[in-house]
């Protein structure tokens, strides 16, 4: 092999590695502009990669879902006609009916019941009603008033006047008026085996921290009555019978007994309590369950004791 072909091999060599790099920056080159990566992209790209991913809020602790309540919502009724509010703070109230009639109120997490609409005591109380009344002594001469299956009785005829509750003084008290002491006057009475105290007409039984006035338990018996208390008449006969305030008392020697009220007992007045009822197109008057005729003796409106019986007896 002579010279000058050993040096054209050299040269040849010696030029490849520059012919590739021209090569490869013509390649690049000629790569479309929107295939190139932006600038900072392998940055950004390495930096994503590096860090976790953040977990979707829903994943962490719920925000907007409400935790469900270890508590029921609503429990059903079981007294009925009863209306229970649901949830925590709720300002819905149940009212419910106990047997006295007295509304009850029971709110969410109330824990005192409002037995008494005046007072918060459970009193246990004679509540007997005067419902009964006893028989008239004499025929009555005047035919009953029909109404609703009833038949009324009265000696007198019925005269309407307006109910006006009498005032029979400071020592004097409607029917569940509460106080929480005595006066020292008041004396201690038993009848149908329970416990009562009496002072000046009104009868009184013990209700937590004080005492109510009741209605007065027929056979109570006491020594002395108020000296305003007006005999009865009934058909324009005496009796010995009297009567304050809406109770009825029968003297027996120096004792006076409490009994029911006798059919056609005249009063002058009714106390506080009594209601008028409408009984057809007639108005009576009832206090303690009895009914009260109104009627007009001797020019002066005034009360009487209706005897009252169904049409099948």
């Amino acid at each position: 092999m002579n010279i000058s072909r050993v040096r054209s091999i050299a040269l040849t060599l010696a030029a490849a590695p520059i012919l590739s790099l021209v090569l490869s920056a013509a390649i690049v080159d000629t790569t479309p502009a929107y295939a190139q990566p932006k600038p900072g992209a392998g940055r950004s790209a390495s930096r994503q990669s590096s860090k976790p991913k953040a977990k979707p809020s829903s994943v962490s602790k719920p925000t907007s879902v409400s935790r469900p309540s270890s508590k029921p919502t609503a429990k059903p009724s079981n007294v009925p006609g009863g209306q229970v509010s649901a949830g925590k703070g709720s300002k819905a109230k149940e009212t419910v009916s106990n047997k006295s009639g007295n509304k009850v109120n029971v709110g969410s997490g109330n824990t005192n019941i409002n037995i008494d609409n005046s007072r918060k005591n459970n009193i246990n109380v004679n509540s007997r009603r005067t419902t009964v009344v006893v028989p008239p002594r004499r025929p009555y001469s005047r035919p009953p008033y029909y109404y609703g299956g009833h038949r009324y009785y009265g000696y007198h005829p019925y005269y309407y006047h307006p109910y006006r509750p009498y005032y029979y003084g400071p020592h004097w008290h409607p029917f569940g008026f509460f106080i929480t002491t005595l006066a020292v006057t008041a004396i201690v009475v038993s009848a149908n085996n329970q416990q009562y105290h009496y002072d000046q007409g009104v009868f009184y039984q013990q209700s937590g921290n004080g005492y109510t006035v009741v209605t007065a338990p027929a056979g109570a018996t006491v020594t002395t009555i108020p000296s305003s208390s007006q005999p009865v008449i009934i058909n324009n006969e005496t009796t010995n019978n009297y009567y304050y305030g809406g109770t009825y008392y029968e003297k027996s020697g120096e004792k006076y007994t409490v009994v029911d009220p006798p059919a056609g007992a005249v009063v002058d007045h009714l106390p506080e309590g009594a209601k008028e009822e409408k009984i057809g197109d007639q108005t009576y008057m009832v206090l303690n369950g009895t009914y009260y005729q109104p009627v007009q003796v001797d020019g002066k409106d005034k009360y009487e004791v209706s005897y009252v019986e169904e049409e099948s007896q």
